[in-house]
């Protein structure tokens, strides 16, 4: 349980807005890229947009049907509707996203919590062994059963996800307008904001919903949790990434800054590479772990891949210009092949 809470608290409901707020910023990152190569934009996105949704699609079918990139593909399409939207416009529309995604969940936790429904748990017991033999059994079977999940999730998706992150998209499209990431000087004193007030506000909201995620479920309370998870999530993900980037401006920091670098140069192979280990170490693709470990194991194990990632990562990236899924999704976007292999010096 501990273990389910420190998950629920520190990371769940904030690094996925994270990684959007990140999307949305290159959004910016690939309007100037075609700009500086005389390439016209709208092709080079769609095609961008379209590659990132069939990775996701092989993603989600084969290895884990929690996939994101097959979202971000979707929403991202439709950051060309925005793009020339005025910055008020798109920052009001961004927190009406957020808020009225809140008071959607809001409303459900409350129908629970009146109105209670009956649930029956020996069933979800039984569904929950069906599904870990599913993944247990043959490649067939966990492809199957993804299929299966897939049918399931698009609620969810389509009902806290997909709104949520695009409003980040639009916050991070802001940002980038602005090279906030790329000019710490001018915005240090709105860091130092987002770090206290994002903790101020964050850290209590995300141990209310870490509780309700963890020891309330069921109750409709830890629906209740989610809603002000949805709602008060955004601040802590913004101190994350004020500390981050306060970290990184001092001269002790440098080298793990120079360790992570190459690991998010190549973002997402590691994103795919992660789901291809947990696939053979779980799944019927390679050691059928699944169910077998405690929550502490997991934890330590994700750790451990993340260690071996760092180590890949900075070998792959001192010999290639590119990871090997960011040069082919790079590809499609341009229309050619663009360079593999570093330059050899010396």
């Amino acid at each position: 349980m501990a273990v389910r809470f420190l998950v629920a608290f520190l990371f769940e409901m904030k690094f996925y807005l994270l990684f959007s707020f990140l999307f949305g910023y290159s959004f910016t990152l690939q309007m100037q890229s075609a700009e500086k190569a005389g390439a016209a934009f709208l092709p080079r996105i769609l095609r961008r947009q379209a590659g990132l949704w069939t990775i996701g699609l092989a993603h989600a079918v084969l290895l884990f049907h929690g996939d994101i990139l097959t979202t971000y593909a979707v929403l991202g399409a439709l950051l060309l509707a925005v793009r020339q939207t005025p910055e008020a416009k798109v920052l009001r529309l961004a927190k009406g996203l957020i808020v009225a995604t809140a008071l959607l969940w809001a409303s459900l936790g409350l129908t629970q919590i009146l109105a209670p429904s009956t649930i029956d748990f020996s069933t979800s017991l039984g569904d929950a062994v069906k599904v870990t033999a599913a993944y247990r059994e043959t490649p067939a079977t966990v492809i199957a059963q993804h299929m299966r999940d897939l049918g399931e999730i698009w609620i969810v998706t389509g009902a806290m996800q997909a709104p949520c992150a695009f409003a980040i998209f639009l916050a991070g499209m802001a940002a980038g307008k602005r090279r906030m990431l790329a000019d710490f000087k001018a915005y240090a004193p709105l860091y130092r904001r987002m770090l206290w007030i994002g903790l101020l506000v964050g850290l209590p909201a995300s141990a209310l919903y870490a509780y309700g995620a963890v020891f309330l479920v069921g109750s409709g309370w830890d629906v209740l949790g989610l809603a002000l998870g949805i709602l008060l999530g955004p601040f802590l993900t913004a101190a994350y990434l004020a500390g981050v980037m306060m970290l990184f401006q001092h001269e002790a920091a440098r080298p793990l800054a120079a360790a992570l670098a190459p690991a998010g140069r190549m973002a997402l192979s590691n994103y795919l590479l992660q789901s291809l280990i947990c696939a053979v170490l779980f799944h019927a693709y390679g050691f059928r772990l699944m169910g077998q470990w405690p929550p502490l194991a997991g934890l330590l194990a994700a750790l451990g891949i993340f260690m071996l990632q760092l180590a890949f990562s900075r070998w792959w990236m001192a010999r290639f210009a590119y990871g090997p899924l960011e040069w082919g999704l790079r590809a499609i976007t341009i229309a050619a092949w663009p360079k593999w292999r570093k330059p050899k010096t010396g």
